[in-house]
């Protein structure tokens, strides 16, 4: 089982704070996270092929088409950032929510 420092280093990875409640109660899950992967690594995989995909799809992307409908308004670009409070060119300007560390 995931000791005390083994949870509190993980939380810090993911910049959590968490209460001794927490600590004890993420210490078992983790832990049994950790011995479903052990679990999973003690399967012999020597002669089973190594598949991305198992669909057989690829490349099923199309490409982007202006496609005005019925209930729809087509307008150019400049129609649309016509009514932007604050650009450059055709990027929006918006105020930085996130602060860094």
């Amino acid at each position: 089982m995931l000791d005390r420092q083994d949870v509190l280093g993980v939380a810090e990875l993911g910049h959590l704070e968490l209460s001794e409640e927490e600590v004890e109660k993420f210490s078992a899950q983790l832990s049994n996270v950790l011995e479903s992967f052990k679990t999973i690594d003690a399967i012999d995989l020597a002669d089973i092929e190594e598949t991305s995909q198992v669909t057989g799809l690829s490349n099923i992307t199309r490409p982007d088409k202006i496609k005005c409908e019925k209930d729809r308004t087509c307008c150019t670009t400049e129609e649309l950032l016509g009514n932007v409070p604050d650009r450059d060119e055709n990027l929006i300007i918006v105020p930085k929510i996130l602060e860094g560390k």
